[in-house]
């Protein structure tokens, strides 16, 4: 018997990548319906209705391509989907139905935490994970530009803006944090 005492193996990093993936095509299946809410509320012809289509056409992709890597990689979706359907739809409508800058405002709530979650899951991810971590990288590009979008077509023009936005951002920050567990 040796003498010598090993050296305690490193602990891993826990592998998060199954809640990543999960709240990461919650929240892009939740932006869809939010879209869908908004474009309920806002019709075809409203002035912004081209702009949050193109929006939510962007956000389909990424639900697509989340639901295609939950699928190859065996990892279940959120048991929260339900209730983000409903919840996503009535966000959009309701902000929708304050006025197209709500609407806007929305947007930029939401896609200033998802830039902040996205970031924080590139960070994470380092280069262990090339797909999901381009993927993402993508992906934050996309919301940034809506953001960027919602911005410049009046979202701090909404009314009571900084409750209305400190509202959303506080519960977009809670939709993460329960899917990424639920």
């Amino acid at each position: 018997m040796s003498d010598t005492v090993p050296f305690p193996r490193p602990i891993a990093k826990r592998d998060n990548r199954a809640s990543m993936l999960r709240v990461d095509q919650a929240g892009e299946y939740g932006a869809t319906r939010i879209y869908a809410g908004q474009l309920a509320v806002l019709g075809n012809r409203h002035p912004m209705s081209r702009a949050i289509f193109g929006m939510a056409v962007q956000e389909e992709d990424h639900r697509a391509t989340f639901d295609a890597m939950l699928s190859r990689r065996n990892v279940r979706p959120t048991l929260l989907q339900p209730f983000w359907d409903v919840a996503g739809f009535a966000l959009g409508a309701v902000t929708a139905a304050i006025g197209p800058e709500a609407a806007m405002a929305c947007t930029a709530a939401i896609e200033t935490e998802i830039d902040l979650h996205y970031s924080e899951q590139l960070a994470e991810l380092g280069s262990d994970d090339p797909e999901l971590s381009d993927a993402i990288a993508r992906f934050q590009a996309d919301e940034v530009e809506h953001r960027d979008t919602a911005f410049a077509n009046g979202a701090e023009n909404a009314p009571a803006y900084p409750l209305l936005s400190g509202a959303i951002r506080l519960g977009c920050r809670a939709a993460i944090a329960l899917s990424k567990r639920i």
